[in-house]
This record gives C-alpha cells, structure tokens and sequence, in this order.
C-alpha cells in the first residue's frame, strides 16, 4: 500500500494472540507504521483480544454482538485465505507443468486446460485433437513433450 501510495487501513486484526501481534508489530515498526494504523490481535481459544500496550487481554461476552463480528471477520479471511491459497497451488501445479514445454506460453497452456479440463485429458489427446485446440505448431510440441515423457516412466 505504501509503494502504490494507497490509503493505510485504519485497523489491523492479527489473528493470534501475544506473540503474533507482537510479530506484527515489528513489521510495522520495520515500515514506520508503528502508531499510524491501529492494530489488535484476536485469540481463538478464549476469545481474547489483546493490545499492543496492554499486557492483560480484553475478554469480550461470549454472546455480545462484538464478538461475534470479530469472529465472522476473522472466519472469512480464512476461507478467502485457504481458497486463494488452494486456487494458487492447483492452478500453479497444472500451468506449471505445461510451460515447462519449450515454446508453450501461460496462454496457451490457459487454453489448453480451457479446452480439456484437464493435464491428463492433455497427456491422452491425439496429435488432431490437441492441432483443434492450440494449432499444428503448439499441439506438435505438447504431444511430443508428453509422449517422450511416457517412454521415459
């Protein structure tokens, strides 16, 4: 945010207690943020909420409605943190492989996977079948690449 000179967050919610608002902390006092932006840490366990400048935690009520937004906050950047992450590591892992053919492209790799759904849909087309999706040239180098591949399992 600061090299794009965006607006900073007016709060930062760590998710852990002591040690990892601690850690926090030292990055932002590694940027100069320290004081600037406002941040506490939220503990599952008890629910705590703690504070940089307190060493005692702030225990919310358990069926208070502030509580209960913090937890729906803190829940959502988990689901939105484990899909990104899985979407990541399953996209990576199926481009990844296709690029590592001389020649083929994040593009065409994009619309290799678009047309078969799949790498092993890919590694079973047919020399025509692959010329449909991508062309002579691309397809000739994505069926030799994963036949040699075959002869050499």
């Amino acid at each position: 945010m600061l090299e794009e000179k965006q607006p900073l967050p007016q709060l930062i919610v760590i998710d852990g207690g002591k040690g990892q608002l601690s850690a926090a902390l030292s990055s932002l006092e590694k940027l100069n943020l320290r004081g600037k932006v406002q941040i506490i840490g939220i503990a599952k366990k008890l629910e705590e909420l703690y504070f940089p400048s307190d060493p005692v935690p702030l225990y919310l009520d358990k069926k208070g409605e502030t509580l209960r937004i913090l937890q729906q906050l803190r829940d959502e950047v988990h689901r939105f943190g484990i899909t990104h992450h899985r979407n990541k590591r399953s996209k990576g892992a199926f481009t990844t492989q296709l690029e590592n053919i001389k020649g083929i492209g994040e593009n065409t790799a994009n619309d290799l996977l678009t047309w078969f759904k799949s790498v092993k849909r890919i590694k079973e087309a047919s020399l025509e079948e692959l010329e449909e999706a991508a062309g002579k040239t691309k397809a000739k180098l994505v069926y030799d690449y994963f036949k040699s591949e075959g002869s050499a399992q």
